[in-house]
């Protein structure tokens, strides 16, 4: 069965965004952008949630500027073609390869998993998440935290009462600062 994971950027106290809605603080330096690039290799579905898409739509027209480095030029060659499923209840159309969700988050995940094919079912997006959190559909919990408090914003987790075990799978550290935690729910 495909294992669904959440994997974002996270400052030290837990947020995706800050309060003024910015992120430029998980802009990746070239090794921690290589990471994102071999993370993407292994993700057969993408699912976002409308922020998220509309942010990534950037990447659609990207590959149109020259002055592009090799790396950037590699992440949209694996981005692009990557199928996206898109939870939105404003939009109507969605670009690329992408398709808008027409059912729930664990309707969508059920599907997905019940049909052939390689790769795991990616979460991008706090609010999606959550939800399939509430329903006990993330298998691993994957962070990127930042060197750097935010003061607010939206959580990377959500603030529910609900306990859920985990086991460390995984670490790394960058240069950077940055680190790397890779989680899996323990049943």
């Amino acid at each position: 069965m495909r294992s669904v994971t959440y994997s974002m950027g996270v400052s030290l106290d837990g947020y995706i965004v800050g309060p003024d809605g910015t992120f430029d603080w998980t802009a990746p330096d070239d090794e921690v952008f290589r990471f994102w690039i071999d993370e993407i290799r292994g993700v057969g579905v993408h699912l976002l949630g409308r922020r998220l898409y509309e942010t990534m739509l950037y990447w659609e027209t990207a590959d149109q500027d020259p002055s592009l480095d090799d790396a950037t030029r590699e992440w949209i060659a694996l981005w692009n073609p990557l199928p996206k499923v898109v939870f939105s209840t404003t939009l109507s159309t969605v670009q690329g390869h992408a398709r808008l969700a027409s059912g729930s988050v664990a309707e969508e995940i059920g599907r997905l998993r019940a049909e052939p094919g390689d790769g795991e079912i990616a979460i991008g997006g706090a609010t999606l998440a959550a939800e399939a959190a509430a329903a006990g559909l993330i298998d691993e919990y994957r962070v990127v935290v930042h060197p750097v408090l935010v003061g607010g914003g939206i959580a990377f987790l959500p603030r529910d009462e609900r306990r859920v075990d985990l086991a460390l799978v995984e670490t790394r550290t960058f240069r950077s600062g940055v680190h790397y935690l890779r989680y899996r729910v323990t049943r």
